[in-house]
């Protein structure tokens, strides 16, 4: 469930589209809104363990990857790996199925797309 009041836009509804959600933060200023809404991404991915675990679910082979691949690869307890992954999928830069007793997480490229967009800078043009 989710702690935002309705009617207030998600990171699923602007990165459901693979249309920019917004110009590049080197173009213009983002909007105090959009701000809100993609900070939570950004700050998921701030943390060292969570961006590995990004990382190791982005470049899965088969586009997906079950938590029993990723929790041995940290020396950290299941219920810690398990509490950073619920917050890359609160933050809305994972999908997960559970099948059975495992879970499988899976990246949303559109919402990694808008925020690579988001940090895109032109180089300068010579003069």
């Amino acid at each position: 469930m989710s702690n935002q009041p309705s009617g207030l836009l998600t990171l699923t509804d602007i990165g459901a589209a693979d249309a920019p959600c917004c110009p590049p933060i080197a173009a213009q200023r983002i909007p105090a809104e959009t701000a809100a809404v993609l900070a939570p991404a950004f700050k998921a991915l701030g943390d060292p363990i969570r961006l590995q675990l990004m990382s190791m679910i982005a470049s899965a082979p088969d586009g997906e990857i079950c938590v029993c691949d990723l929790t041995p690869a940290f020396d950290l307890s299941g219920p810690t790996i398990s509490h950073h992954l619920k917050t890359l999928r609160e933050a809305g830069l994972v999908d997960s199925d559970r099948r059975g007793t495992w879970v499988y997480y899976r990246p949303r490229p559109g919402v990694l797309r808008q925020l690579a967009g988001l940090l895109s800078v032109e180089a300068p043009s010579s003069v």
